[in-house]
């Protein structure tokens, strides 16, 4: 599932990918709310990119210089230690069946043959929860690619404001966001192990898809490309994206009411769709304005 480069943050931080080429200079999508005395930015991100990507734009630039603070999906995600921690503490459970046994006999062997690709060891992720597993198998298949953490947009911004010495917090706690990996169904959890496996076969022209889509602002998109994937398990549509959005939507709602300038960034499957945090906002009654 690679789309969780864009609609998580990296809790899963396996280390510093390969340098890929230079891409072409991007512009993704930032929106904004505002009432007399309130600015709320709205800036949808990758979380993991190419070294040197250049996605900055006059635009964001002027956003980011305007904000007294900035707010992530997780603030820290960024300690890799803590972060791992955590990820092994909700990931790891005795009694698990053996990994491969929890696929569909058809895709047994091909699975095989990823988590050797990868240097996966089965030893490790037969003891793995079935989301736990989806999610090493993602992020290691992103990192193939010269795609990091590193180079990701919250890594950037988060550097940034450590510099200005602005204030950085977190919509959510790396444990919760593990937590609604953890109490999927276990049905639906290996439905998302099933289609992380799928998402690899073309990963590379798929991942520069999903990049050239963030990088155009083009919402329909990055729309369509979970419609599939999360129409699969309504239960992963759910848990992984509306509910979080409708948390979200409440907490820029109470924001709104407090004086100030801050930029929020979150991953972009948020911002995008039917569901997105903008239509929620909506029905509420806030208008969100796109700047470009």
């Amino acid at each position: 599932m690679k789309k969780l480069a864009w609609l998580f943050a990296p809790l899963l931080l396996l280390g510093n990918a390969p340098e890929a080429p230079k891409p072409e200079p991007a512009k993704p999508a930032l929106w904004v709310l505002k009432d007399e005395d309130t600015t709320l930015y709205l800036f949808g991100t990758i979380h993991m990119l190419p070294k040197d990507y250049k996605w900055r734009t006059p635009v964001i630039d002027k956003a980011l210089a305007d904000s007294s603070d900035l707010v992530l999906e997780v603030h820290d995600a960024a300690d890799s230690g803590k972060s791992g921690e955590t990820f092994l503490k909700f990931a790891m459970s005795p009694g698990l069946p053996p990994v491969l046994d929890r696929l569909p006999e058809a895709k047994r062997a091909g699975a095989k043959a990823m988590f050797d690709q990868f240097g996966i060891p089965l030893a490790l992720v037969d003891q793995f929860e079935s989301w736990a597993v989806a999610l090493t198998l993602s992020v290691t298949a992103i990192q193939s690619l010269g795609q990091s953490h590193k180079y990701g947009v919250e890594s950037v911004l988060t550097e940034q404001f450590d510099a200005a010495k602005k204030p950085i917090s977190g919509l959510e706690t790396s444990e919760q966001q593990l937590g609604f990996f953890d109490t999927l169904p276990e049905e639906a959890q290996r439905t998302f192990l099933a289609s992380s496996l799928d998402d690899t076969a073309d990963l590379s022209k798929e991942f520069d898809a999903m990049i050239a889509s963030w990088a155009a602002g083009d919402e329909a998109k990055i729309a369509l490309t979970f419609d599939d994937e999360m129409q699969m398990s309504p239960e992963l549509l759910d848990r992984l994206l509306r509910q979080r959005n409708a948390n979200w939507t409440v907490w820029i709602k109470d924001r709104m009411a407090k004086p100030g300038t801050t930029f929020i960034a979150v991953g972009a499957g948020h911002l995008a769709g039917k569901g997105s945090v903008q239509t929620m906002l909506a029905a509420k009654g806030l208008m969100v304005t796109r700047l470009q």
